[in-house]
């Protein structure tokens, strides 16, 4: 079983950036793929981010590409999100999630993170 915490979330101001992490306990990252989602009030959870097992393939959703960048560190077994030109519209809660393989579809997801709320003020 694989335990995930995010952290880093905060209040930004446009424009602004936020790196958000997830620490990932009971497994090495390096035995499955990790995901990063968003869920904004009253919306469905958004696909924004993947990494692979191995680390070497990352998938990213349209609406983030080029402003958020997904990366890991295996000797703190933690997966990253840096946000970069953040919009009022990316206020949301960010959640990890991880599986064996890596995927864009939040149900194809079995463990996840409490989430971390971001808040990006105009």
């Amino acid at each position: 079983q694989v335990q995930l915490v995010e952290s880093g979330g905060g209040l930004v101001q446009a424009g602004g950036s936020l790196r958000l992490s997830c620490a990932a306990s009971g497994r090495t990252i390096s035995d499955y793929a990790l995901g990063w989602f968003r869920q904004a009030p009253g919306k469905g959870r958004e696909f924004l981010a993947a990494i692979d097992w191995s680390g070497t393939s990352t998938y990213y959703a349209d609406s983030v590409k080029g402003r958020f960048t997904i990366s890991r560190d295996t000797a703190k077994n933690t997966v990253y999100l840096q946000m970069n030109s953040l919009r009022p519209e990316d206020t949301a809660v960010y959640y990890c999630a991880s599986r064996t393989t890596i995927a864009t579809r939040a149900n194809e997801y079995r463990y996840w993170g409490q989430g971390t709320q971001v808040t990006v003020s105009s």
